[in-house]
């Protein structure tokens, strides 16, 4: 073991909240704030905007690879602060001719990219609110029932898409004839609206309160809901991440990013970013997935960011061709002065892998950052405060942002209230009295524990989500989210998740969906059905060992996963089994796939597996 590694060095990062205050209420509640408080901010994103258009109007504000006509892509194409200014106000202008509202808001159907930024800008301006939609739900879904959905509860005036092409068919299905659809080269006629100063008066009557735009949740229980999101919450979150994370006011940001704005930690936190401190986002047209992949890698050797986005299946992807990719190992690892993850456990292997390559070219680490949020709270909210980060640990709470912890259910649950957090659900009003608890707290579900009960300046630790945490036919509880980790952590890296079984069982089971790395672990060629690749005795042998070192390392019933069986179906995105940023609902499979866990745990699915050493 190096040097480095007994004694890790990291490269300088200054963490803005080291300490906070707490108090104890009723019954066991306790309510946890930073000892910092939220520094003025700017009450419009649009304020930010014109600042950086007027400071510097010639930095790159965004940019984007040119798709040619065979569908590869060539040079950046770049659009300055100036730029997105100009077609801000004339975007703008169009929508108001248009008589666009709240009533009557944008719906953006497609996929990240230039002109989708600016008509997000142009709505902002105008004081129009706009819907990023899920991309999936339009092209891959089969019944186009959450685009339905989405449609339905939004009534869009204007709906736009980059290609008619791939969005006609869902467009034909969803969109009623009383509302204009923009597609491709007629995007143009926006850009090509005159602004007058009615646009201006428009921006200058929009303020804190004003909606900015609505983002649906995945539906993990129900249909998705549509989250209000107003210029105070976003402005207020900003400022809650300049402070809690400095390295983001040191210098402009510059993002080589994938991640889809229409989830909240690609499109409020890393857009948002880019807007508020005057940084520079690079549209990645890859993602962390063996056919795109290979674009993300192409994009992070030319493009050097200061400070690094992903979720953890990214990660290890990247973590892995740096092994052997000097160029790529050389520019990433050039200027960056933060990782940072989310969306799901990062993986011990891919720690380890990313430290190792680290050392070897720069001779120290890279801290990797890491917390909670959510669509309700901008989403920032909690951030880790030291370079030690473990998976699963989450840290402290944001400035302004106070955190009450509340005994339930064997577990605590953590909820929010500060100015990041959303009003309610749009034209939903039962579900956001639900929401919130009698003191205005925003009820998460999440479960926490503290990192050390004895230093609470570390903060806390994901303890689960408690909707999922299940009992037992014995009464015994399972507390999913850890145990679930642990099972995606031993059966790295051919395990993208993992679903437990059990429910009023005697037993805990696990579905497991594998990576595409199994394809190589089982020696079949690329176009192997992945029914035979999962079915195949190397694939099968590997699960076996991790099965059965799951059932060693397991103190009980619990904790301990009793069979397990490989899946070769993918999760449905029209089921709500996944979002389509990967993101694993567990309710919804187990709904849908009530027949198999029942036939798993009653001996009838074929290739489950069973441990075959005993417990010591």
């Amino acid at each position: 073991m190096s040097e480095t590694s007994l004694n890790p060095k990291y490269r300088p990062l200054t963490f803005g909240v080291t300490r906070v205050l707490m108090r104890d209420g009723q019954d066991g509640t306790r309510y946890v704030r930073a000892d910092q408080p939220l520094e003025p901010h700017a009450q419009r994103l649009t304020d930010r905007l014109l600042h950086w258009a007027q400071a510097t109007p010639g930095r790159t504000f965004m940019a984007r690879r040119v798709r040619n006509a065979d569908g590869s892509t060539g040079d950046w194409r770049h659009i300055s602060y100036a730029q997105a200014l100009a077609s801000a106000r004339s975007i703008g202008q169009a929508l108001l001719d248009r008589g666009l509202s709240p009533e009557r808001p944008v719906a953006i159907l497609s996929e990240n990219d230039l002109e989708h930024a600016l008509l997000a800008l142009g709505c902002l301006y105008a004081g129009v609110p706009y819907c990023p939609v899920s991309p999936a739900y339009s092209t891959v879904s089969q019944n186009y029932d959450k685009l339905r959905h989405v449609l339905t509860t939004l009534t869009p005036g204007l709906v736009f898409a980059a290609d008619s092409a791939r969005y006609g068919k869902a467009i034909a299905a969803t969109v009623g004839d009383d509302v204009e659809v923009l597609t491709g080269d007629a995007f143009n006629t926006l850009l090509a609206t005159e602004a007058t100063a009615a646009v201006d008066a428009a921006m200058q009557a929009t303020g804190p309160d004003t909606i900015t735009k609505f983002l649906f949740t995945s539906g993990s229980t129900k249909l998705p809901k549509a989250v209000i999101n107003t210029h105070g919450m976003w402005c207020a979150n900003q400022q809650q991440m300049r402070q809690s994370m400095p390295v983001l006011a040191d210098e402009p940001p510059v993002l080589v990013d994938w991640l889809p704005w229409n989830h909240t930690f690609g499109g409020n936190h890393n857009f948002g970013l880019t807007v508020y401190n005057g940084g520079t986002l690079y549209i990645d047209d890859g993602k962390p997935t063996p056919a795109l992949m290979a674009e993300t890698l192409r994009n992070l050797r030319e493009i050097a960011p200061t400070v690094y986005f992903n979720v953890p299946t990214g990660f290890e992807a990247i973590a892995n061709a740096m092994k052997t990719d000097d160029a790529l190992r050389k520019n990433l690892l050039s200027r960056v002065r933060m990782f940072f993850y989310a969306g799901a456990a990062l993986a011990q292997p891919v720690w380890d892998t990313l430290h190792e390559v680290q050392e070897r070219e720069i001779g120290e680490r890279i801290v990797m950052g890491t917390g909670l949020g959510m669509t309700e709270s901008s989403p920032f909210a909690i951030f880790v405060t030291n370079p030690n980060v473990k998976a699963g640990y989450l840290g402290v709470p944001t400035p302004g942002l106070e955190l009450k912890l509340v005994p339930a259910e064997g577990k605590t649950e953590v909820r929010y209230k500060g100015p990041n957090i959303t009003p309610g659900y749009w034209r939903a009003p039962d579900a956001t009295a639900e929401a919130f608890d009698e003191e205005g707290f925003f009820c998460t579900g999440d479960a926490v524990l503290w990192i050390d009960e004895a230093d609470v300046h570390q903060g806390l630790k994901f303890d689960g989500r408690i909707a999922e945490d299940f009992k037992l036919a014995t009464g015994t509880f399972v507390s999913v989210g850890p145990l679930r980790a642990k099972v995606i952590a031993a059966g790295a890296p051919y395990v993208q998740d993992a679903v437990l079984t059990g429910i009023n069982l005697k037993e805990v089971g696990a579905l497991i969906f594998p990576t595409a790395a199994v394809r190589q672990l089982a020696g079949l060629g690329v176009n192997a059905p992945m029914k035979e690749v999962v079915e195949s005795a190397p694939v099968q042998a590997h699960f076996q060992t991790v099965l059965n070192e799951l059932n060693r390392s397991g103190t009980g019933s619990a904790n301990r996963i009793a069979r397990l069986h490989v899946m070769h179906e993918p999760p449905s995105i029209d089921k709500g089994e996944v979002t389509d940023k990967g993101s694993i609902n567990q309710r919804a499979v187990l709904k849908h796939r009530d027949a198999m866990v029942n036939a798993l745990h009653d001996g009838t699915l074929p290739f489950t597996l069973l441990p075959t050493e005993a417990k010591p």
